[in-house]
């Protein structure tokens, strides 16, 4: 049975093999033969906002447990220069990738770094790479869906009393998220915030500041120049150097490992899912160092398996593992129901006001016209470091109609993402929304000396420039994937993966392509604290 002290003395064997290929290559033929008799109660895979959830109550139920994460840890250091930065972009922006993946592209080494695209059959998809997953590269945004908007995408069965009562406030109190204090709104760096929902008041539309995981003390500090600028200046998707973030390894995963029970292993690769009959699961793996190199492969056998790598990895895990036979009794829902969360990109324009474009991060507000005749939109302000003043640029949340599905294809062993195709690739209903909703922002807003102009991108339209960095992409990207093991369909309504006792998504997988007009992570946490309540009461011994 795996241990603290084994998985404690494994790491510090792991840290020092990077420093000597001889060593390395040895070390890792050494656990290549220990590799095949490894064997824990619980295995996570992945270490995002479900994960850490499964990882934490697991750990607190007194289960030994292995949470596997392909990314490495981003302790925030000292010197506060663990990130890489949209100014300086290095190594650290992109997970082993020749260049970097978002702005402009700019070759750097190839290296384990935080955010990854991943560029599927039609559309784009971003997710986060690191021990804390998707928390590491988010706003820190926890937004909760209001009741009828969050039963236009689930199912009825799933009780949003309960949510409401019990599961949202356990995760609020994990990750304490609160909105910006008016002393820091009141400064120039969110001079657009302020203007954005002033826009929104001449609107008549209702607004409202956000819950925001962020430390606003420490945004406090960068003010006053005793910790480097990061949120006062945009800095948002590659980490902020300052601390401000309150990410996962800071809460959830910091207390999962103080139970004693759990251990995370970063820099391992997942590769195969398999059952081993009679017992549990059987998990293949390789563990690569902080250059994507492969030093050692592995095989860790469970009792309980939990999926939480993420919409894009557990979806492709499960799909390959019915392609491929390791697991033949997963039902036709798998690979199914995918969406973008309703995400559009709006570039405003035309507006008298300096508006600190690039500044006052991360995005702190919402408009939330959930009456939009043409459909429900809530559109938050997003700060671009590299945007000219005199913009807005801001994301709208609606409700998806087009859903995309993963495929396996046997010629290359691979699992892609398939977005449909055809004239209009995106999705419509999404435009018209968004378009509907910005037009009348716009036209309450026009003065004789000020028109403001809109330009919206949506979905994996062709051929649209971003009119801030003047690029110009076939596809556009999707921040927040979620679905291809749907609740009440691939899963039942606790997780549970129909077809198989001891094997659960607890991850965005579950989300039936959309969470009800709001960023994703607060949902998934609820949701998956929900499942682990009834699975650990039920289903583990």
């Amino acid at each position: 049975m795996l241990n603290n002290r084994f998985y404690n003395r494994r790491r510090f064997i792991q840290t020092a093999a990077l420093f000597s290929s001889s060593l390395m290559t040895s070390l890792a033929s050494a656990r290549r033969t220990i590799a095949q008799d490894e064997s824990v109660k619980a295995v996570v895979i992945g270490s995002g906002f479900g994960g850490a959830v499964a990882a934490l109550r697991l750990g607190q139920a007194g289960i030994d447990t292995l949470v596997i994460e392909r990314g490495r840890r981003w302790p925030i250091t000292s010197a506060q220069n663990t990130f890489a930065t949209y100014r300086k972009p290095d190594s650290r922006a992109a997970w082993l990738s020749p260049k970097t993946v978002i702005f402009d592209e700019i070759p750097i080494d190839v290296y384990t770094g935080i955010l990854e695209r991943k560029d599927e059959n039609g559309i784009s998809v971003y997710c986060g790479a690191g021990v804390g997953g998707g928390s590491l590269v988010y706003n820190g945004i926890t937004y909760q869906p209001p009741r009828e908007l969050f039963y236009k995408v689930f199912p009825r069965a799933i009780d949003y009393d309960e949510l409401d009562r019990v599961y949202y406030p356990r995760v609020h109190s994990i990750i304490k998220p609160v909105p910006i204090p008016q002393d820091i709104l009141a400064t120039n760096y969110y001079s657009s915030t302020r203007i954005f929902l002033q826009q929104a008041a001449v609107a008549g539309l209702p607004n409202r500041l956000l819950d925001m995981a962020v430390d606003w003390d420490v945004v406090r500090q960068e003010i006053n120049g005793t910790k480097v600028p990061s949120a006062i200046i945009g800095e948002v998707w590659y980490g902020m150097n300052s601390g401000a973030k309150k990410s996962l390894d800071r809460n959830y995963l910091t207390q999962a490992e103080q139970t004693g029970y759990v251990d995370i292993l970063p820099l391992h690769i997942v590769t195969e899912i398999s059952e081993v009959p009679g017992y549990g699961y059987r998990v293949a793996c390789t563990q690569i160092n902080e250059s994507g190199e492969i030093i050692a492969t592995k095989t860790i056998t469970c009792r309980y398996l939990f999926l939480a790598a993420g919409s894009m990895g557990t979806s492709r895990l499960l799909v390959k593992a019915k392609a491929t036979g390791t697991l033949p009794r997963l039902n036709d829902y798998i690979g199914l129901d995918w969406g973008t969360n309703g995400e559009t990109v709006a570039i405003r324009s035309g507006f008298p006001q300096l508006t600190n474009t690039g500044q006052g991060g991360p995005a702190t507000s919402v408009i939330q016209y959930f009456d939009n005749p043409l459909g429900s939109i809530s559109i938050e302000l997003l700060p671009i470091w590299n945007a000219p003043d005199g913009t807005l640029v801001s994301v709208g949340i609606g409700l998806p109609s087009v859903k995309g599905r993963f495929n396996y294809d046997s010629t290359t062993g691979l699992v892609k993402l398939n977005w449909p195709d055809g004239k209009n690739s995106g999705d419509p209903k999404l435009l018209k929304a968004a378009e509907f909703a910005y037009r009348l922002i716009d036209r309450k807003n026009a003065t004789s000396i000020s028109q403001p102009q809109t330009n919206i991108t949506l979905g994996s339209s062709p051929r649209r420039k971003n009119r801030v960095t003047g690029q110009v992409s076939d596809i556009f990207p999707a921040f927040h994937p979620l679905g291809g093991a749907v609740l009440g369909k691939a899963c039942d309504l606790y997780g549970r993966v129909i077809g198989y006792r001891g094997l659960y998504v607890v991850d965005g997988a579950l989300m039936p392509g959309s969470t009800g007009c709001t960023n994703p992570s607060f949902t998934i946490a609820a949701i998956a604290e929900r499942c682990m309540e009834r699975i650990l009461a039920e289903d583990i011994v």
